[in-house]
C-alpha cells in the first residue's frame, strides 16, 4: 500500500484526530470547531497557505510541490458536517452533542484528506500545486456551492478537482466508482392545496381539499409509471401530509411535502412539468386552488470519463486493481459534490468502509482501518497527476 510506513507511523494521531470530531459533532454551516482544528492542522504541518472563512465556514489549504513547470492545480475535496440524528453505536467516543451524530463519515472523510495534506506539505515531491477543500454543509446546505460562489475556482483555478466517500459494505482497502452520472439529482416539492373550511356535518358548505389531494397523490404515482421512460432513473417520494387539527372540521388548506429524484436534466424538466400540470388541474377539478412550489437542489453528480479514470488508476496502485471496481451501479441519493463537478472536470470515488450500518443511520460508525487506504489514495492520486521529474 502507498505510503504505508507514513501511514503506521501516523496512524493513531489521525484516528485520535477523527474521533475527536465524531464526538463534537457540528452541522450545516455551523462547523466553527471543526474548520478551527483542520486550519491548525493544517498551519501545524506546514500548509502553505490556508484560508478560512470560504463559503462561510469552509477552510481551503495551498500545498506547493517542489516544483511548477507544469503550472497545473489540482483540488482535493472533503466534507466536514455532522446529521441531526440522535447516535446509538455505544461507543467510548459517542456525541457529546444530543441530537447531532456523525452518521455519514464526514468525520473520517475530513480526517483522510488531513493526513494526506500533512504528508505532501512534508514531502512536496509533486509538480504543481494541490488545493485541499473541507467543505462545510453538504447535508442539505449546498456548501460546495456556497464556496464556488465565494470564489473557491476564481482564487484556485484547478484544473481537476476529486471527492471521496465511504460506502458500507465495500470490503476495507477496495474502492467503487463509474464514468457518467453517478449520483441523482435532489428538489424539493411544496404542494398546497386551497378549498374553503367547513363543519364536517355539512361538507356542502365548504370546499375539501381532501379529494382533490387524493387525486393529486394518484396522478403523481401514476406519472412515474406512464409519464416518464422507464428506462430513466427518477424517483418521486411524497412524505409528508401537514393540515387539519380537528376530527369535525374541514380544513381550508393542505400541504403536501416530498422529494425527486432524478439522472438526467431533462427527465429533471419533464418532470417538474408533469407535476405543475398535474396539481392545478386536479385542483381546478375539485374547486381548489392548487400551487406547487418545485425547489432545485443537488444537480446531477457527472463523473468525467478521463478524470474517473485517473481515479481508478490511483485506486489500483494503492489496493491492485482486483479491488478496484468502475461498474459501481449509479444511486439516487444526492451529494453536493455535483456543484463542483458542474465547474471543473474531476470524479467522486468511494471507499470501502467494510461491514457496517448505513450511512444516515443511528448505529452508523466510520471505520477508522479505512484511513490509511483514504489518505494513500489522495497522495497517490496527486503523485501521479502532477508527477514530479525526479522523485
Amino acid at each position: 500500500m502507498a505510503i504505508g510506513n507514513w501511514v503506521s507511523r501516523n496512524i493513531d494521531e489521525l484516528i485520535a484526530f477523527r474521533r475527536d470530531l465524531h464526538e463534537n459533532p457540528e452541522l450545516l454551516y455551523e462547523v466553527h470547531r471543526t474548520a478551527g482544528k483542520v486550519a491548525d492542522a493544517l498551519r501545524a504541518a506546514g500548509v502553505d497557505e490556508v484560508v478560512e472563512g470560504l463559503g462561510k465556514t469552509g477552510v481551503v489549504g495551498v500545498i506547493h510541490g517542489q516544483s511548477n513547470t507544469s503550472g497545473r492545480m489540482i483540488g482535493l475535496r472533503a466534507d466536514m458536517d455532522a446529521l441531526p440524528i440522535i447516535e446509538s453505536t455505544g461507543l467510548d467516543y459517542t456525541s457529546k452533542s444530543p441530537g447531532k451524530m456523525h452518521a455519514c463519515g464526514h468525520d473520517g472523510h475530513t480526517t483522510m484528506l488531513l493526513g494526506a495534506a500533512k504528508y505532501l506539505a512534508e514531502t512536496r515531491v509533486f509538480d504543481g500545486t494541490v488545493i485541499v477543500i473541507f467543505q462545510p454543509a453538504e447535508e442539505g446546505g449546498a456548501g460546495a456551492q456556497a464556496m464556488i460562489e465565494d470564489g473557491l475556482f476564481d482564487r484556485w483555478p484547478c484544473d481537476e478537482v476529486y471527492g471521496m466517500h465511504n460506502m458500507p459494505n465495500l470490503p476495507l482497502g477496495h474502492f467503487t466508482t463509474a464514468v457518467g452520472p453517478n449520483m441523482g439529482a435532489v428538489d424539493m416539492l411544496d404542494i398546497t392545496i386551497t378549498g374553503k373550511g367547513g363543519h364536517a356535518a355539512a361538507p356542502q358548505t365548504a370546499i375539501d381539499p381532501f379529494p382533490a389531494l387524493a387525486g393529486i397523490i394518484q396522478a403523481i404515482h401514476g406519472m412515474s409509471a406512464r409519464s416518464v421512460d422507464p428506462f430513466e432513473a427518477h424517483v418521486v417520494s411524497l412524505c409528508a401530509i401537514e393540515g387539519g387539527n380537528a376530527y369535525n372540521v374541514i380544513p381550508q388548506d393542505l400541504t403536501l411535502k416530498g422529494t425527486v429524484r432524478t439522472m438526467n436534466e431533462t427527465v429533471r424538466d419533464h418532470v417538474e412539468k408533469r407535476l405543475q400540470d398535474i396539481v392545478s388541474s386536479i385542483a381546478s377539478g375539485h374547486d381548489c386552488v392548487g400551487a406547487l412550489t418545485y425547489t432545485r437542489s443537488y444537480p446531477v453528480l457527472v463523473n468525467h470519463e478521463a478524470e474517473t479514470h485517473f481515479a481508478v488508476a490511483a485506486a489500483g496502485t494503492v489496493a491492485g486493481a482486483d479491488n478496484v471496481s468502475l461498474d459501481m451501479t449509479p444511486t439516487l441519493g444526492g451529494e453536493d459534490f455535483a456543484f463542483m463537478l458542474n465547474k471543473v472536470p474531476g470524479c467522486m470515488i468511494n471507499i470501502g468502509n467494510g461491514p457496517s450500518a448505513n450511512l444516515h443511520h443511528p448505529e452508523y460508525n466510520f471505520n477508522d482501518d479505512a484511513i490509511g487506504w483514504g489518505s494513500s489514495y489522495w497522495v497517490t492520486l496527486v503523485h501521479q497527476r502532477l508527477a514530479a521529474t525526479e522523485i
